[in-house]
C-alpha cells in the first residue's frame, strides 16, 4: 500500500478530530436537555417547539451552505461556523440559567446554523482526503463522530451527576471547540491538487481567461454560484439525497425513540433503554470502522443494498419480536444497517470535486428535512400504536433507499482538456497527477457500482499530426 503524503495524513488525522469534536459538542448539549427543561419549567410541547427552531436553522442554512462554501472556501467556513457554534453553546448555557426562553431559542437556532455550516465543510474535506488516498475512508470519520457523541453524552451525564451547572459546562465546551478548531485549521484543508485545478478550469474556463481583475472575480463568483445551485436540478444528486434522508430518518429515530420504545414496549427501566440505545450506537460505530474495505471490495451499490436489507430485518425483528433478547438482536442488526448509508451518500455526492460543495449541501438538506419530518410523524404514530411499533414505519424509508441504490455508483468524471500546446511540446498533458489520481480519472462504474477500467478515447490529432 502506498504511504499517503504527509499533508494528506495530517489532514486525515485532523478531520477525525473535528468529527469527534462535533459529536462531543452535539451530545454535550443534548445530554443536558432535562436540566434545561426543568430550569425553564417547559412542557413537552414547549420543548418540542424550541428544538424545532434548531432544525429550521439547520435546514435554512444547509440550503445555502453550498454557495457559501464555494465562495469562501472550507477554511473560512470552518472559522465562521466555529464562532457561531461558540456563541450558541454560551447562549444554551446562559439562557436557561437566567430564565430566558428567548436566549435559549436563539442559542438553539444558532446551533443549527453552526452545525449545518461546519458539517458541509468537513464532509467536503473528508471526500477530498478520500480521493487523495485512493481508497474509502469516509465511514471512519463518521465513526469518529459517533465516538465523540458517546463521550459528549458521558460528559453531560457526569456534569449532571456532580451538579455542574449548564452555565458552566456548555461555555467550557465552547472554549474547547474554539481552541481545538483554531489549532486544526492550518492543516485540515488540503491544497488544491493538479487534478482539481484542471477540472475547475474545464468547468469554468472563463474564470482563468486573461481578463481584467474585476471581471475575473465576477466570473469566478458567477461560476461558483451556478455550480452550487445547479446541484438542485441534478436527478442523481436528488436521488442520493433520498438515500441520505432515509439514513438520517433511521438514525435520528433510533436516537430519539429507541430508549422510550424499550421502556414502553417491554416494561424495562430507563437505564435498560439507554443500554439498548448504546447497543445501536456501538453496532453502527463498529461497522463504520470496519466497513471501508467492504465498500472498496464490493462497491457502494452492493453495500448500500445490503445495509438497507439489514435495517429492514432488524427493524421488523425489534418491532415484532416476542422476547426482549430477540428484539435487542434486531437493534444490533438495525444499527449495522444504518452505519454506512450516510458516508456512502456523502462520497457519491463528492465524486466530482468541482461540484462537491453544492451537492453535499443538497444531500445535507435532505438529512435536515428528515430531522423536521421524523419527530411529528413518529410521535403521532406512537400515540396510536406505541413507540415500538411506530419505529417499523422506518422500513418504508429503507425500501426507498434500496430502490435508488444504483445512483450512488461512482460517477464518471470527464477528463479535463490538456493545456494548449502541451501535445505539440511533447509534455505530459496532466502534469502533477499521481498514480492514484490517474487511476481515478480513468475508471467508470460497473453494474455493481465498483470501478472498472475504461478505454480512453483517442486524442484528436493536433497540428502537425501529433497525437
Amino acid at each position: 500500500m502506498t504511504r499517503p503524503a504527509p499533508a494528506v495524513a495530517r489532514a486525515r488525522l485532523l478531520l477525525v478530530g473535528l468529527f469527534a469534536l462535533a459529536g462531543v459538542a452535539f451530545a454535550s448539549w443534548l445530554a443536558r436537555i432535562p436540566t434545561v427543561r426543568d430550569l425553564l419549567d417547559l412542557s413537552t410541547a414547549d420543548l418540542g417547539l424550541l428544538l424545532l427552531v434548531g432544525s429550521v436553522g439547520s435546514l435554512l442554512t444547509v440550503t445555502a451552505s453550498g454557495v457559501v462554501l464555494q465562495r469562501l472556501g472550507s477554511r473560512r467556513v470552518l472559522l465562521l461556523s466555529t464562532g457561531v457554534l461558540a456563541t450558541a453553546l454560551v447562549l444554551l448555557g446562559v439562557g436557561p440559567t437566567v430564565g430566558s426562553r428567548g436566549l435559549l431559542a436563539t442559542g438553539i437556532f444558532l446551533n443549527g446554523v453552526a452545525v449545518a455550516l461546519g458539517n458541509v465543510a468537513i464532509n467536503v474535506e473528508s471526500a477530498r482526503v478520500e480521493r487523495a488516498l485512493g481508497r474509502t475512508v469516509i465511514p471512519q470519520f463518521h465513526a469518529a463522530f459517533s465516538i465523540g457523541a458517546v463521550l459528549g453524552s458521558a460528559t453531560g451525564a457526569l456534569a449532571s451527576a456532580t451538579g455542574v451547572p449548564v452555565a458552566v459546562q456548555l461555555p467550557l465546551t465552547a472554549v474547547v471547540v474554539v481552541v481545538w478548531r483554531l489549532a486544526s485549521l492550518p492543516g485540515v484543508v488540503l491544497p488544491v491538487s493538479a487534478v482539481e485545478s484542471d477540472e475547475r478550469a474545464a468547468v469554468a474556463p472563463a474564470a482563468v481567461a486573461p481578463v481584467g481583475a474585476a471581471a475575473g472575480v465576477a466570473r469566478r463568483r458567477a461560476g461558483r454560484l451556478g455550480s452550487a445551485l445547479d446541484a438542485w436540478r441534478e436527478r442523481r444528486t436528488l436521488l442520493v439525497g433520498v438515500v441520505v434522508l432515509s439514513a438520517a430518518f433511521s438514525e435520528g429515530a433510533a436516537n430519539n425513540w429507541l430508549s422510550l420504545a424499550v421502556v414502553d414496549g417491554f416494561g424495562r427501566s430507563e437505564s435498560v433503554g439507554g443500554a439498548v440505545l448504546g447497543l445501536f450506537v456501538a453496532s453502527m460505530t463498529a461497522v463504520r470502522l470496519l466497513g471501508t474495505r467492504l465498500i472498496d471490495r464490493c462497491g457502494r451499490v452492493a453495500v448500500l443494498r445490503a445495509s438497507g436489507v439489514a435495517s429492514v430485518v432488524g427493524l421488523l425483528t425489534f418491532g415484532f419480536a416476542p422476547t426482549f433478547g430477540l428484539a435487542s438482536a434486531g437493534v444490533v442488526l438495525w444499527g449495522a444497517g444504518a452505519a454506512l448509508a450516510v458516508p456512502i451518500g456523502i462520497a457519491a455526492a463528492s465524486d466530482d470535486p468541482v461540484r462537491a460543495a453544492g451537492r453535499v449541501a443538497v444531500v445535507s438538506a435532505f438529512a435536515a428535512m428528515a430531522s423536521l419530518v421524523a419527530p411529528p410523524v413518529l410521535g403521532l404514530a406512537a400515540q396510536s400504536v406505541g413507540a415500538r411499533h411506530a419505529l417499523v414505519l422506518i422500513v418504508a424509508a429503507m425500501v426507498a433507499s434500496v430502490v435508488v441504490a444504483p445512483t450512488v455508483a461512482r460517477e464518471q468524471i470527464a477528463d479535463a482538456p490538456a493545456a494548449p500546446g502541451a501535445a505539440d511540446a511533447g509534455a505530459d498533458p496532466e502534469p502533477g497527477l499521481d498514480r492514484l489520481e490517474r487511476a481515478r480519472r480513468h475508471v467508470r462504474p460497473g453494474p455493481s457500482g465498483r470501478a472498472r477500467p475504461r478505454r480512453r478515447a483517442p486524442r484528436p490529432a493536433t497540428r502537425g499530426g501529433a497525437r
